[in-house]
């Protein structure tokens, strides 16, 4: 990286030799698993370039854009409304919590039990290694979990301005009231940390760059039903965690570009494994940049992802917003109504997801299901029981993991995996 990114990321309080040494371990995975695939399509060049600018370009924008008035906002979970963040002229960025650092420091402040995704998003703000995180002039957390919501009151010490929005915990018409509450009261916090009053017209066109990403993301899904499949598990699950961070517009027109080379591939019926390959549908836990472990066992023994059921994949994007109100009330109707179809494990009861594991499967030609759960998240955990039920009374073959961001547990991954696939062979 260049000098001026070094005095970017020393202006921002990184942690130099810390951040350096995490841009090492990225770069080196990134290699090892996506550059090393074979016959990519070549759209994928965009997000090669994505990522390794991850940590440069696009915090140079981030803060170019803080400089020209513009607020910037990091959030952790998909219940936060993109539409909302921008329709305020704020920017909305996914935060840092797909990989092991400052363990030691982190479990000083969490219990060693604590989920993956809560240590990892702690640890990258204790080792002083995300810019995401230093850049952003508001948090906002949510209450998806226990976990989180505890975590959040220690985290509060940590940063300098952090919002947390409560989120409900049964699909009611009672539990839809208090997310629209939420919903309005984050509209009012937005309004005060941006002065930006939100108007009709703004939310309207924000929600059209929101459902522009979305529609974008549903095309690339749509081609992966084809077979052979035209392009990997782990580059389109590369493409759903930029989702998070790009440029909305930017990366609409990148993801649109790779599906017009897509097309092309279908209809030559040109895959990047043969059309006897398994095909494995992912479900469970969110996989943040860079937790590609898992997705990488899959596709080097033997089977190809062909769609994730998570929140990085189709749970997180699966439905647009309606944008036919004609007031910012019946706006933000839509809103409401949108986030609160996301089937997260957190709902209890949750019939809808093990619904939509089952459309998926049938959907994408499934010829399987891995069920992915962090170590120590209890809501993916205990869920995963009902999944795996429900699976097998529809004589569906399913295979439940539970890992977290180590690499330690590789070989034991590799050995249930292959076996799981040799069995759908």
């Amino acid at each position: 990286m260049s000098q001026n990114y070094q005095t970017m990321w020393k202006n921002l309080g990184l942690d130099l030799n810390a951040h350096d040494m995490l841009l090492e371990v990225l770069g080196k995975g990134y290699t090892d698993i996506y550059l090393s695939q074979s016959n990519r399509p070549t759209g994928m060049g965009y997000f090669d370039f994505v990522m390794s600018e991850v940590h440069g370009l696009r915090i140079k924008e981030l803060l170019d854009e803080k400089a020209a008035g513009r607020k910037i906002v990091g959030s952790y979970c998909v219940f936060v409304p993109e539409e909302i963040i921008l329709a305020a002229n704020a920017t909305l960025v996914g935060l840092c919590s797909g990989a092991e650092f400052a363990t030691e420091a982190v479990e000083k402040l969490l219990p060693r039990n604590t989920c993956a995704l809560i240590k990892s998003s702690f640890g990258f703000k204790l080792g002083k290694v995300c810019p995401y995180l230093e850049c952003a002039d508001m948090i906002i957390g949510e209450n998806t979990c226990d976990g989180k919501k505890k975590s959040y009151e220690i985290l509060n010490d940590l940063v300098a301005r952090l919002y947390v929005m409560d989120l409900p915990q049964m699909k009611s018409p009672g539990g839809k009231a208090i997310l629209k509450s939420e919903y309005y009261r984050l509209k009012d916090e937005m309004e005060k940390l941006t002065g930006v009053v939100i108007e009709k017209d703004r939310l309207k066109q924000s929600i059209d760059i929101v459902n522009a990403k979305r529609k974008a993301i549903h095309r690339l899904s749509i081609l992966r039903k084809a077979n052979p499949v035209p392009i990997s598990g782990l580059d389109a699950l590369l493409a759903n965690q930029v989702f998070f961070y790009d440029n909305p517009a930017r990366f609409t027109q990148s993801v649109n570009a790779l599906c017009d080379e897509l097309e092309n591939r279908v209809k030559d019926k040109t895959g990047v494994f043969p059309e006897s390959t398994p095909r494995i549908l992912i479900s469970g836990c969110p996989m943040a940049v860079p937790n590609w472990k898992l997705p990488w066992v899959i596709e080097n023994s033997g089977g190809v992802i062909v769609g994730e059921e998570s929140c990085v994949g189709e749970r997180g994007t699966r439905n647009l917003t309606d944008t036919s109100g004609n007031t910012v009330d019946e706006l933000m109707e839509a809103i409401v109504n949108r986030y609160f179809d996301i089937d997260c494990a957190v709902f209890t009861p949750n019939p809808g997801r093990l619904q939509h594991i089952m459309e998926m499967k049938e959907a994408y030609n499934a010829d399987g299901v891995i069920h992915y759960g962090l170590q120590f998240c209890q809501p993916y955990s205990i869920e995963s029981g009902r999944v795996e039920k429900a699976l097998q009374a529809e004589n569906v073959p399913v295979l439940c993991v539970e890992t977290d961001y180590s690499q330690t547990d590789i070989a034991q991954l590799e050995t249930r995996v292959q076996a799981f696939i040799e069995m759908l062979k």
